[in-house]
């Protein structure tokens, strides 16, 4: 397929029109599903087009919101121009826009936070309303009206099927060595008739390499040259990696204990992930990764050109699914996964908080860390052992908002160490972490917390000092400013 000839059914071509157009025909109060996942394959032309739009309906006094779905998070030119011009009455399931954020803590947004592997599924149900209009990315039209995917695949399987209107984006400046990397597994039937999914392995491919669409839906199709969100990524930092360190001794000792791996714990790996980022192509470069399997591609510039340059080595070994199979629980449980997550903070007994900042205030949301963290075979979360400057510990008596329960944790890992916490009492658990991912600044208060709530003559199970517990927070955070956001990538889930 050549670049200037991205659409090739007849039929389509007759709906090409610009983005104001298009944006033109979504109405005020319907919920839109998007594409996108991290920064990949968002629509970009008619979010724009559509701010635009409702910001002079508001400058004429008429309101105008939608309800904005997504895969995950996407990027400026989506939910930030969308942001900035009020557009957004609902969120979902997933965003990470410092404007969204922003409105979504002031109560301007409403925001619904869901597990990513559950979004189709309460979609097909019908419990998150009716979807009106799709907006959907694509690298190419076959002819025969079959959609090649562009570089996320995230929801846009079900937002097709679903949606009264579609409207597609078609992104010229993707890659046309795109197609055929992707595996739609088209499975329509609904709980109790659900069938297993056959997939026995992150390279597998058990549906078709297209989208497909009613395209007596399609109201109009836009053309576009326009790139992902392509940031390059920070460089590790020594806290960074000192939490590797410790994670690649501890898994060098667990694989000592696996029958048949003598020649060593880091060939032949497998990923079966949510987003492919630039490690891992370092990673399939090299041969230690043989296969990765993602729903979406988050690069920097330098890893997009070489992605680019060298397609046809990556398609090989790179399959794209939709997001409801890369974070299928039963397919994570079954190819034994091993899940690394980052999180805000971490208490005593191991129970987790990786998304709100003194319990009230959003940061991003779970995305697909609960998916994985609790059908993991191992199951890590990580973080730094103090945030602002070492004013404040990430490790507390109880955390101000739990995610991941205690009972979904079992490795917690900061630049101090590891505590393993498999088959330990919540007293035991409560010791490992603190000697071993606290930092020493907090250390000692944070035993004489433990030690004295031991002693309170309350519960020892999980003994507790609540009022003191709770007070924790505003006594070690002064100045009402958020922690900084430690899960600024996403997390790594290999086989």
């Amino acid at each position: 397929m050549s670049l200037a000839n991205r659409v090739q059914n007849a039929a389509l071509q007759a709906k090409i029109m610009s983005a104001d157009e298009a944006a033109a025909l979504i109405p005020a109060g319907a919920n839109v599903g998007m594409s996108g996942f991290t920064g990949a394959g968002y629509p970009k032309a008619v979010p724009q087009a559509l701010a635009n739009r409702i910001e002079k309906l508001h400058a004429a006094g008429e309101d105008f919101r939608i309800g904005l779905w997504t895969g995950a998070s996407t990027a400026p030119e989506l939910d930030g121009v969308l942001a900035k011009a009020h557009a957004i009455e609902m969120r979902l399931p997933y965003q990470s826009d410092p404007t969204v954020r922003k409105q979504i803590n002031a109560g301007q947004t409403q925001y619904t936070d869901i597990h990513l592997s559950h979004v189709a599924q309460l979609a097909w149900f019908g419990f998150l309303g009716h979807l009106k209009v799709a907006v959907v990315e694509v690298a190419g039209v076959l002819p025969d009206g079959r959609l090649i995917p562009s570089s996320s695949v995230g929801n846009n399987k079900t937002w097709l099927d679903l949606a009264d209107h579609i409207i597609l984006e078609v992104n010229s400046l993707q890659n046309a060595g795109l197609e055929g990397m992707h595996d739609i597994y088209y499975n329509t039937h609904l709980p109790p008739h659900r069938r297993p999914i056959p997939l026995t392995g992150p390279g597998e491919r058990i549906g078709d390499a297209y989208l497909k669409c009613d395209l007596s839906k399609v109201i109009a199709v836009v053309e576009t040259h326009q790139p992902d969100r392509n940031s390059a990524f920070a460089a590790p930092d020594e806290n960074s990696e000192r939490i590797a360190g410790h994670i690649i001794k501890f898994l060098s000792k667990e694989v000592e204990l696996l029958a048949g791996l003598n020649k060593g714990p880091f060939e032949n790996m497998t990923a079966y992930t949510e987003v492919l980022q630039d490690g891992m192509l370092d990673m399939l470069r090299s041969g230690k990764l043989v296969k990765a399997s993602a729903t979406a591609l988050s690069f920097s510039p330098d890893a997009l050109a070489d992605f680019n340059e060298n397609i046809h080595f990556y398609s090989e070994r790179i399959v794209l699914r939709p997001q409801e199979i890369s974070n299928h629980p039963e397919v994570v449980r079954r190819l034994g996964v091993i899940a690394m997550n980052a999180m805000i903070e971490a208490d005593l007994y191991g129970n987790v908080n990786s998304t709100h900042v003194m319990g009230t205030s959003i940061m991003n949301g779970i995305g697909g860390s609960g998916d994985f963290a609790r059908n993991a075979y191992l199951s890590f979360f990580m973080t730094p052992s103090t945030a602002k400057n070492g004013t404040i510990s990430c490790i507390v008596p109880m955390v101000s908002h739990v995610d991941h329960t205690e009972h979904d944790v079992e490795i917690i890992v900061t630049e101090q160490g590891l505590a393993d916490l498999r088959g330990h009492s919540p007293t035991q658990r409560a010791r490992l972490i603190i000697d071993n991912c606290a930092h020493p600044d907090f250390r000692p208060a944070l035993l004489d917390y433990f030690e004295r709530a031991q002693k309170s003559g309350g519960g020892q199970h999980t003994p507790h000092l609540l009022d003191e517990a709770l007070s924790w927070h505003s006594n070690f955070v002064k100045t009402g400013e958020m922690l900084p956001v430690t899960n600024s990538q996403e997390p790594v889930h290999l086989v």
